[in-house]
């Protein structure tokens, strides 16, 4: 009720209008057993004549008119909360879902997060919608109805209903074993939705390992999987009408009975007996209606369940609120970091005493040695300890994050891009950006000729994750949208990884007048970049081993010297080529 609860509250009224207009309906039908009465019962006598019929036809059509304006009313305005009530959900899971942090990621994947947007979403509105309906309409026609036909005869009304405890036990017994088999369907759905979106993103590296028919058999198992799981959940399903049904039948025939007997021992008219019936026919429905509506219900608890356990999550980060705006130093101070990832207990940093300002810092090492969790922790991307990394002087766990993060510009080893146009891509972090500005950081990213070199230029779109693009090319085009952010901390996570030699030299040589004044972090093992750095950290298994300069690196360090010879080495191989 927490997620649906303030939904509920403040559509209230437009509820209250449709629940009246449901409840008119049903009071509008259980007139016409009454109608049909008096017509049958005059018929009998013979007192009935072509006027009398024909106002009561009348009544009838009049009563079958308003039914249908009245049950447009209502579905309009219930119908039509369930769809508002979904929009609300759905975008409250996907703020939600954006404000998390990276351990959040860890633990949920995709296909997950896709099934309680669809799914599990759709099984809520048809609860809220049509399950609401259903169970207020049961409710009231079958009081309404038992009502009728107590007034008519109250012995053969306790007949009638006999068989209902039956139907009760049943459903108490299949409503159970419902929503456990439904909360299997669903998490069946989370996986078969992960793995087609996994497949579908890494489609390239699949047809190169010419895997495709292993994929569609793995597919083939989960659909498999999935069909049996529905198929236990009709089986359920499948029971509850019939039962229903039976239930209803069984009533009908001892009313047939018993009440064809009073009839003919004249203790209620003919048109009692007929009006009986007709309110038992509208028993019967609200008696099927409970097996849909315990189905609709236990659907609709199960997804809700699910959704709340998603939208009670927490991000690990403290959610400070930004008060108001205030100049930062761009300068980190790291005191005595150690740092380990949510899902794992051994430390990936250790004991870490770092100051970087103002100026280009490189940072090297080993694979596995922390570089990458370096910055991470210092783009806010998980919680650290207090006391341990400080931001223009304060305890970052007492900064906003988004106020941290407003003052980063972040490209990582895998950019990510956009299917949109190469402007739209560039332009991400600035939507007011004009195309000149945008140019000039292709510019600068050393870009901007391959962009030129398109059909369509900047207007360019570029695929599902950058398809049309180098890998290079995506490195290139993710700096290209930091720099346009200009923010005054520049973090460059192997950014360049995948970008030849002379082209990262061209692209280092054109970010140095642009970086004048800015606190940049590259991580790299390339010496040529590293060599046009303020000062270079070298990482060894999450611990600092060296904080110098590039001069003193290679003759002070194995590691970078053992580093500095091979590709010395290689690049005079290759001139000699």
């Amino acid at each position: 009720m927490r997620v649906v609860g303030p939904i509920f509250a403040k559509y209230r009224l437009r509820i209250l209008f449709g629940c009246v207009s449901l409840l008119l309906v049903d009071f509008l039908q259980l007139l016409i057993p009454r109608i049909l009465k008096h017509g049958i019962d005059g018929l009998a006598a013979g007192t009935s004549s072509n006027a009398i019929l024909l106002r009561l036809a009348g009544f009838i059509l009049l009563i079958a008119v308003s039914i249908n304006g009245l049950r447009f009313i209502w579905r309009y305005m219930i119908i039509g909360f369930s769809r508002i009530l979904e929009r609300i959900i759905r975008d409250r899971i996907f703020s939600h879902v954006l404000k998390m942090d990276a351990p959040f990621f860890e633990k949920h994947t995709t296909g997950d997060v896709m099934a309680h947007i669809s799914n599990d979403l759709a099984a809520v509105q048809m609860a809220c919608g049509m399950g609401m309906i259903a169970a207020m309409d049961a409710l009231f026609m079958s009081i309404a109805a038992l009502g009728f036909m107590a007034h008519i005869h109250f012995r053969l009304t306790l007949l009638a209903i006999l068989p209902m405890p039956l139907l009760a036990l049943c459903t108490r017994i299949l409503s159970g074993q419902l929503h456990k088999r439904f909360n299997i369907v669903q998490e069946q759905f989370s996986l078969m939705t992960e793995f087609t979106r996994s497949t579908l993103i890494s489609v390239r590296l699949i047809k190169a390992y010419t895997m495709e028919k292993f994929q569609v058999n793995e597919f083939d198992k989960l659909g498999k999987k999935y069909v049996r799981s529905n198929l236990r959940v009709a089986m359920i399903q499948g029971l509850m009408f019939p039962v229903a049904t039976l239930t209803g039948n069984i009533g009908m025939l001892f009313v047939l009975i018993f009440g064809g007997r009073l009839v003919i021992l004249r203790q209620i008219t003919l048109g009692d007996f007929v009006a009986f019936i007709s309110y038992l026919y509208m028993l019967v429905w609200p008696m099927m209606a409970i097996g849909w509506v315990t189905n609709l219900v236990q659907r609709g608890t199960t997804s809700l369940r699910r959704i709340h356990e998603l939208l009670s999550s927490t991000a690990t980060l403290p959610d400070i609120p930004v008060v108001e705006e205030r100049h930062l130093e761009p300068v980190f101070s790291l005191r005595s970091l150690t740092f380990s990832y949510p899902s794992s207990r051994d430390p990936v940093l250790t004991d870490i005493n770092l100051e970087i300002g103002p100026g280009i810092h490189g940072v090297a090492g080993r694979t596995g040695s922390g570089k990458s969790s370096l910055c991470k922790v210092l783009a806010r991307l998980y919680p650290v300890a207090d006391g341990e990394v400080f931001f223009s002087g304060q305890d970052v766990n007492t900064l906003p994050f988004e106020e941290i993060r407003s003052a980063i510009a972040y490209v990582g080893q895998e950019p990510v891009v956009f299917s949109d146009t190469i402007a739209s891509n560039i332009g991400l972090g600035r939507s007011d950006a004009s195309r000149e500005e945008i140019e000039t950081a292709a510019r600068h990213a050393a870009i901007h000729d391959d962009i030129a070199s398109f059909p369509d230029g900047y207007d360019t779109v570029i695929g599902e994750r950058g398809v049309k693009l180098s890998g290079g090319q995506r490195q290139r085009l993710a700096l290209a949208r930091a720099l346009l952010c200009d923010r005054p901390i520049l973090l460059i996570d192997d950014g360049l990884s995948a970008v030849d030699v002379a082209t990262e030299h061209e692209v280092f040589a054109g970010l140095k007048s642009h970086l004048a004044g800015k606190t940049v972090v590259i991580v790299s093992n390339r010496i040529k970049l590293l060599s046009m750095t303020d000062h270079i950290v070298i990482l060894d298994e999450g611990r600092i081993v060296s904080d110098d300069s590039h001069e003193r690196l290679v003759t002070e360090n194995a590691f970078y010297r053992a580093m500095y010879l091979k590709q010395m080495r290689k690049e005079g191989e290759g001139s000699d080529a």
